[in-house]
């Protein structure tokens, strides 16, 4: 039986390299802080809501932003199939909370989990379309709110940056059998 190979698409955003999905993650936050793409993704939430037009000098810096989330979102799904081949390194001693983020003391020491709870409530294609559809509604003047249960979504997908930022800043080792 064949494994299914996930696409990332991030050919139009970060060159032709091919990918993992942790040098994935690593080329993603490489392009970006964390910071501005959790503002960047509370821009899009927002104007998706209301009937204005977000950047409406520049709206490919949405579309562009739209690329690398899905991107991201499809390395999320890969990252916490492959959750059980990895092992990460042990947190600091002294752990401060700015550095948590949204994760609670559990999601913190195993950042993992973030992962495998998103994808458990949530498909990918639920993700994949909760993205799709917050850049549309941002890039246009409507009335028409989005129907999916964005709140939800938007806080495991702010999770999952924060967890992404976690396993990169810690490192991790392969489990041997």
């Amino acid at each position: 039986m064949k494994k299914k190979k996930i696409d990332f698409e991030a050919e139009f955003w970060d060159s032709y390299r091919k990918h993992t999905c942790l040098s994935l993650i690593d080329a993603f936050f490489e392009m970006d802080y964390l910071s501005a793409v959790k503002d960047r993704l509370f821009d899009i939430i927002n104007y998706s809501t209301k009937c204005e037009v977000l950047m409406k000098d520049d709206p490919s810096l949405v579309f562009h932003f739209y690329l690398c989330m899905r991107s991201f979102i499809r390395a999320s799904y890969l990252l916490q199939l492959k959750a059980k081949k990895w092992k990460l390194n042990d947190p600091p001693e002294y752990t401060s909370r700015l550095l948590q983020g949204s994760l609670s003391n559990e999601e913190y020491d195993n950042p993992f989990l973030v992962f495998q709870n998103a994808f458990k409530e949530f498909t990918l294609k639920e993700f994949e379309y909760f993205n799709t559809q917050i850049v549309y509604f941002s890039l246009g003047a409507y009335s028409d709110e989005p129907e999916a249960n964005i709140i939800t979504l938007f806080i495991h997908l702010n999770k999952m940056l924060d967890a992404a930022q976690i396993i990169r800043e810690r490192g991790f080792e392969k489990i041997k059998k």
